[in-house]
């Protein structure tokens, strides 16, 4: 629950600390005072969108702050440790935790949990176990399909949502498989034409097989090739001038190192050191015999087939930079093309088996889909019947003593991700009335009681432990507006109640009367929240009544509706 909330820049309060703890709390004042920014506060805490234009004019920023009461050891507590804040253990089992949200003028929003920096996305996840808030709004929101679905999900969640759970997971599943085969059917076509390109563009690498590297050693082959002649003569030349086959040529290499290895020989036994030099000359003789034998054999490569060796090299080079040209650019890109290609068309290809296998599980996926969705659908329908039995019997306490609240629970024929019912809250005004939709059969003031008879019943479950309700009596008066205080009072038992109202009947019932005033002293008006108690309480009750605080008689009647209302309200009425 929430302990305090403290509001500064917000609208036309300046400043305000809103001291709230257990019980019904009920927030009155003028209108224009600024008590709908009570409720503004509350949604920001909440993770809802901030907005520049709710800054007080003249403020820099708005903020709000909160401290809430939340179990020590429970969803919230563990999700905001997640987050890295910090919740302050109490020792009877709860933890004090504190949430704030700042606006700066230009728009952007800040928001800490715990103590730590947040997104508004963080606060808007534990929102949903923390607060129910209600406003006019929600009386629109009421009629539709979705919002009567969720509360009839809400009312029956012990028996439905472990069942709802494997619901959407085999219908998660089921639709996925549906759609990929819907869509390999569809584009099956497509896919053929695919294949048949892949097949002939494979075909046309694979026929030439070219090898990584080979662009390039056939252009360094080619090279080579086409200046045989030059090539060819320089290592004749070369092999002539080491080792000569003439007799008329001067002597070669070979030979004069021939003579100088003898010379030194010679003389080696008058000097050791020419030994060693004879030795050397001795290894370049037999290298220089090495590379005249390389030379020649390299000159004799070049015979008459080299030109026809130059024009079958030149024609792969051709065969291959065309194939880089359609799946280059490089040789390289060739090859991943082909090793792709490859895979992608064995996907293809697999097309009939993959399609008969999702057939099967399509099959298999929608027979468990449609089970659990009839399970869904029997909890809701028993649900439904006894969600409408207690609220009913709660628009009877409501003043609506021949209504009746029928759920009404419908298969449809497709599979949605919340089961296959329609679900449609139908308003009977009277016995043998003829049932009509909420949107069509009922009042605002309808509305209110009935979305009111809902969160009573539904508070028996005891999931949210605060609800906030944004004149929820609007359109109502009289006998039926202190019913409804009388049951804002009984699900205060169960929950925090913190309700925003104009009516003297429903703020009676509450256990925590605060007032949002006026002060019109400065330029711009200004509210701030003040506790009532006392005279001063029944003075407010007087003016809500009758307009006149001051009124003896107002005063009279606000007595006599306070003792009214205090068997239902808590023994200590003003204990927050």
């Amino acid at each position: 629950m929430i302990e305090e909330i403290g509001i500064r820049g917000l609208g036309v309060i300046g400043e305000a600390t809103l001291p709230l703890g257990r019980g019904f709390t009920a927030l009155t004042g003028e209108t224009g005072a600024g008590k709908t920014m009570v409720v503004t506060a509350v949604g920001l805490l909440l993770g809802e969108r901030s907005d520049a234009g709710v800054i007080r004019a003249g403020a820099d920023r708005a903020s709000v702050e909160a401290r809430w009461l939340v179990p020590a050891a429970g969803v919230v507590a563990d999700r905001v440790q997640d987050a890295g804040g910090s919740v302050e253990e109490l020792g009877d089992g709860s933890a004090e935790l504190l949430v704030s949200r700042t606006i700066a003028a230009e728009g952007r929003s800040r928001a800490a949990v715990g103590g730590r920096s947040a997104p508004a996305a963080l606060l808007a996840e534990l929102a949903e176990h923390l607060v129910v808030v209600h406003g006019q709004s929600d009386q629109i929101r009421l009629r539709s399909a979705a919002a009567q679905r969720e509360a009839l999900d809400r009312f029956a969640a012990a028996d439905l949502d472990p069942v709802l759970t494997k619901y959407q997971s085999a219908h998660r599943r089921f639709t996925e498989g549906r759609d990929e085969l819907d869509r390999l059917v569809a584009d099956r076509d497509q896919r053929s034409a695919e294949a048949d390109e892949l097949r002939e563009q494979l075909a046309e690498i694979e026929v030439l097989a070219p090898q990584p590297g080979e662009l390039d050693e056939l252009q360094q082959r080619a090279d080579r090739l086409s200046n045989a002649e030059e090539l060819r003569l320089a290592a004749a030349e070369a092999h002539e001038m080491l080792s000569s086959e003439s007799v008329d040529e001067e002597r070669d290499v070979l030979t004069l190192l021939a003579q100088a290895r003898r010379a030194l020989e010679r003389a080696a036994s008058l000097d050791p050191e020419l030994a060693a030099l004879a030795e050397q000359v001795d290894a370049l003789a037999y290298q220089a015999s090495d590379a005249a034998t390389g030379l020649a054999g390299y000159a004799a490569g070049f015979d008459l087939d080299s030109a026809r060796e130059l024009e079958t090299v030149q024609t792969r080079i051709a065969e291959l930079t065309l194939l880089t040209r359609k799946y280059g650019p490089t040789l390289e890109d060739c090859l991943r093309f082909f090793d792709e290609g490859s895979a992608r068309l064995l996907e293809l290809d697999t097309d009939t088996d993959r399609i008969d296998a999702l057939r099967h599980d399509v099959a298999a996926d929608e027979t468990v889909t449609r089970e659990l969705a009839d399970e869904v659908s029997a909890i809701r329908q028993a649900a439904g019947a006894q969600l409408s039995e207690r609220v009913s019997a709660e628009l009877a306490a409501l003043a609506m003593p021949d209504a009746q609240l029928i759920v009404d629970v419908r298969g449809r024929e497709d599979f949605t991700a919340f089961g296959r019912d329609a679900v449609q809250f139908l308003l009977q005004p009277h016995p043998g009335g003829e049932p009509r939709p909420l949107g069509r059969g009922a009042s605002g003031g309808e509305l209110s009681r009935i979305m009111l008879a809902i969160e009573v019943v539904l508070a028996a479950g005891g999931s949210v432990p605060t609800f906030v309700f944004d004149e929820v009596d609007a359109g109502v008066g009289g006998a039926a507006a202190i019913e409804i205080g009388r049951r804002l009072a009984r699900l205060a038992e169960s929950a925090q109640v913190i309700v925003v109202t104009h009516l003297a009947q429903v703020a009676a019932f509450a256990t925590n009367h605060l007032r949002v005033e006026k002060d019109r002293s400065g330029a711009v008006t200004e509210s701030s929240v003040r506790r009532l108690d006392g005279d001063e309480r029944v003075a407010e009750m007087a003016r809500l009544l009758s307009g006149l605080p001051d009124s003896a008689t107002g005063l009279a009647h606000a007595q006599e509706l306070l003792e009214l209302a205090v068997p239902a309200a808590a023994p200590d009425r003003n204990n927050g």
